[in-house]
């Protein structure tokens, strides 16, 4: 059975989905996306997503296409019409379709799309196994704290990343390390996670919050502060968290092992913290 999609107020199946050639979106990437977890076929993090679609589309100006009780049924429908057990729902709002000007156009209603996606959360080899992380120069705008469509600078991180047959990039600027392409980056160093503080450099990850919330409960330090190359390649661990990885160890950055080259135990116990509350969460 054909998937099913959802655009601007309809249920359709994926090949008779269809947005115009004007969307703002299509034209200018004048839009705004969200990535929501589904465990157990339930939507997981639901207040935080919700809060970040909301400030993402709050700073670009962009107004919410439905109320956030229909855009939550809509994320429910799609999960429940494609019996979505475990993976993603992806969802993209746009300003809406005009005559291309770069000016905001007058009276146009925004538009949205989304749809699901089946992937491993729970269960994945890289989590199990960890990934490498290869590094590049940060080359992205400087409202990274906006979730943004503008992605073409981590479309060609995460390119690259692929080339060397790595599972992601470590975006680089003045020697400090300010994120994954499509992950928080994180390190461990005698018993302490480091992590980024949250600026328009860096996108507030949704993950990134839970897990200082659920770091504070377990007891173990967290230091929100930038750090260096030369410190990951220092540290006891490594580890990105995303939507998609929710949690995933780094074993070597740029071909250098991290720690024993092994995921470690701060990482594999939070980890486990973040699987517990998910399946809590959604009841399971």
């Amino acid at each position: 059975m054909s998937r099913i999609v959802y655009v601007n107020g309809e249920y359709v199946p994926e090949e008779e989905a269809r947005v115009s050639i004007f969307d703002r979106g299509f034209v200018f990437g004048d839009g705004v996306y969200e990535v929501v977890p589904v465990i157990r076929g339930r939507l997981a993090d639901r207040d935080y997503f919700l809060q970040r679609l909301t400030r993402s589309l709050d700073e670009l100006g962009i107004a919410w296409p439905c109320s956030e009780a229909e855009y939550q049924e809509v994320l429910e429908q799609l999960v429940a019409r494609n019996s979505l057990g475990e993976g993603i729902v992806y969802t993209q709002v746009t300003r809406g379709a005009s005559d291309r000007q770069f000016t905001f156009p007058a009276n146009t209603p925004s538009s949205m799309a989304a749809f699901t996606q089946v992937m491993p959360l729970l269960e994945n080899p890289s989590a199990a196994n960890g990934i490498t992380v290869v590094t590049t120069s940060e080359i992205r705008w400087l409202r990274r704290d906006i979730k943004s469509l503008n992605l073409l600078a981590q479309v060609l991180a995460k390119q690259y990343a692929a080339d060397q047959g790595a599972g992601e990039a470590w975006m680089i600027e003045d020697g400090l390390v300010t994120e994954g392409a499509s992950s928080t980056a994180y390190i461990v160093m005698e018993g302490k996670v480091i992590t980024r503080p949250l600026s328009n450099r860096v996108l507030p990850g949704i993950r990134r919050r839970r897990l200082l919330e659920l770091a504070a409960e377990a007891g173990i330090a967290f230091e929100e502060r930038p750090f260096s190359l030369a410190e990951a390649l220092a540290a006891d661990e490594a580890f990105v968290s995303s939507a998609t990885t929710i949690l995933h160890p780094v074993i070597s950055i740029d071909g250098n092992r991290v720690g024993d080259g092994k995921p470690g135990p701060l990482t594999r116990k939070l980890r486990g913290l973040y699987i517990d509350h998910m399946l809590e969460e959604v009841g399971a």
